[in-house]
């Protein structure tokens, strides 16, 4: 059974339609990402996934979590699915962490919440939890998140929602706000993690290059309608629709500037 089935999944504000009829299904283990332009509705298909959209958007269609319906259920319902079943890591982490709670306290509550530890358990737990993210420095844990830098802040963001064990992690732009080598590192530790647990995989990324590293499907959002998916390969290497072929192109072509721009260094 797949661990996500979204099945014409429509979401409006008082504008209009942001997200159109999306419909894609994701397995146990398997890697997906979504694509598109700002504004293409990646982000609101991913916080529907999780039932996390503001309340004034109204939301239509069918999106089952694990078997579990999301679209119009209550949201008391929906909470014991994040973490065990599915959890984000959102891309700014400074605005997603707690600013007034210790990093340690953070990773302790889902592990606290959904896996009952408790005491020195808890303890040892949240500490095998930053080791497991590069963060084995006892400092960390006693740190607030302005006293960390951004690649720290992203990885302590992945510690907590990897701290429930879920088999679907939802990358929502996790690297965007990152500079480039920081961004090489928390990805490659996302590779590892997501390998080593066999977690199913929802990449939202803007970024091909970064897309094609982390996926091994794609689904192509433009307006908040789907106009292609596919194996990333063929669809990278070979688009048929106008809209992605654009996409590559564009990526080829800022790839090739940087390239020139490097080498007249």
């Amino acid at each position: 059974m797949s661990i996500l089935e979204v099945s014409g999944l429509t979401i409006r504000s008082t504008s209009g339609a942001l997200v159109r009829d999306v419909s894609f299904s994701l397995d146990p283990g398997e890697r997906l990402g979504l694509i598109g332009e700002s504004g293409s509705g990646k982000s609101l298909t991913s916080l529907a996934v999780t039932g996390l959209l503001p309340d004034a958007l109204v939301v239509a269609g069918s999106v089952l979590l694990d078997g579990h319906q999301v679209v119009g259920t209550r949201d008391a319902d929906l909470r014991p699915l994040r973490g065990p079943v599915a959890q984000i890591v959102f891309q700014e982490p400074l605005t997603a962490l707690d600013p007034l709670m210790r990093v340690g306290r953070q990773i302790a509550e889902p592990l606290r919440r959904h896996l009952g530890l408790r005491g020195a358990e808890l303890r040892s737990a949240v500490a095998a939890a930053l080791d497991e993210v590069a963060l084995a420095d006892p400092r960390i844990a006693r740190a607030y998140p302005h006293e960390l830098s951004g690649g720290q802040r992203q990885r302590v963001a992945i510690a907590i929602a990897l701290a429930a064990q879920p088999r679907l992690l939802i990358a929502d732009e996790p690297t965007t706000a990152l500079d480039v080598t920081v961004q090489n590192d928390v990805l490659a530790l996302l590779e590892r993690l997501v390998a080593e647990r066999g977690m199913a995989l929802l990449f939202i990324s803007h970024d091909l290059a970064v897309v094609s590293r982390m996926v091994e499907r794609i689904v192509v959002l433009r307006d908040g309608l789907v106009v292609e998916e596919g194996p990333v390969t063929q669809v990278l290497q070979n688009p048929a629709e106008p809209y992605t072929r654009m996409l590559v192109d564009s990526a080829r072509a800022l790839d090739a500037f940087l390239d020139a721009r490097e080498a007249g260094a």
